[in-house]
């Protein structure tokens, strides 16, 4: 029964990438067909009526992916009989899936549909990487991670992080789109995004939502630690990562409530905090010494 869900999640994860996939294209061909030239003086502008359908399509085919992985991903526990969370493979496919619910989470609120090309794009990134070179076979876990607290912990971490990432990308994009107004106007294209204070202002908000759940995850790893371990803090890699996390993110939004950072200074430190975050989930989950190695590689 636990090879059969552990088959049924690989085909589950297998097809969401192939969603993913559709959704990208989607996307790609809804920014390149909107622009158009006209006839006076062969000037670009946007017709987004004309790819009203293939925005449909790509939204969906991103809802569809994301339920699909939502499957893959409880499959997976189930056919460990445990939650999906003991290596780098099982963390992989769950940060996609929460990177990818924040963005739809988001879209409900905001105007994001502009977003989705790069959602897609990072999601396929993660899983092809997943599946290609972080694949291990469903197993029990570890002892030292046998505990309530991997559930508290770890579901903590992995929201914070998908919501940080979204962060990241939006500040990424108000950087892009400073740049391109520092030299002239957006190009056409470009100027179906938003303006850059509501991506200042969205990238803040979405940092100051989670933030308080990221010094949750913070707090109980070290009560977690404490139960495993016999003390709440070593200064192990992981934890020491996971601390200057916390420190930029916080000095990010100490910036802009006190010092009234905005624009282009808070956007590099908001990358700056969210690149401190995929070090520690990509070089010292992989590379890295310490207790904390259960990458499975």
């Amino acid at each position: 029964m636990s090879r059969t869900w552990a088959y049924l999640s690989n085909y589950l994860v297998y097809s969401s990438m192939a969603v993913y996939t559709i959704s990208f294209f989607a996307h790609a061909i809804e920014t390149a067909w909107a622009v158009r030239l006209t006839t006076e003086d062969s000037k670009q502008t946007l017709d987004y009526k004309r790819t009203e359908k293939v925005a449909r399509i790509a939204t969906a085919m991103m809802i569809l992916g994301f339920v699909l992985l939502v499957a893959g991903v409880i499959a997976r526990g189930l056919s460990a009989g445990r939650v999906p969370w003991g290596n780098m493979y099982e963390f992989s496919i769950t940060g996609a899936m929460a990177f990818c619910g924040a963005y739809l989470a988001a879209l409900r609120k905001y105007d994001l549909r502009w977003l989705g090309l790069i959602v897609s794009i990072a999601v396929l990134l993660t899983l092809g990487t997943a599946v290609a070179v972080l694949y291990r076979p469903s197993a029990p876990l570890v002892p030292a991670l046998k505990s309530t607290w991997l559930v508290i912990h770890v579901s903590a971490a992995i929201i914070s992080g998908g919501v940080f990432l979204l962060a990241n990308a939006i500040a990424a994009a108000y950087l892009y789109l400073d740049s391109m107004e520092a030299k002239g106007e957006r190009t056409a294209w470009a100027k179906h995004l938003p303006s850059l204070e509501d991506l200042d202002q969205l990238s803040y908000r979405l940092v100051a939502f989670v933030f308080p759940l990221w010094t949750f995850a913070v707090i109980a790893g070290a009560i977690w630690a404490e139960s495993a371990w016999g003390r709440y803090w070593g200064w192990d890699p992981k934890e020491t990562w996971a601390f200057i996390t916390w420190v930029a993110y916080a000095a990010y939004l100490h910036a802009r409530v006190t010092i009234g950072w905005r624009g282009r200074k808070a956007a590099w430190l908001c990358l700056f905090a969210g690149s401190t975050f995929l070090f520690n989930y990509v070089y010292v989950n992989v590379w890295g010494t310490g207790k904390h190695t259960y990458s499975g590689l």
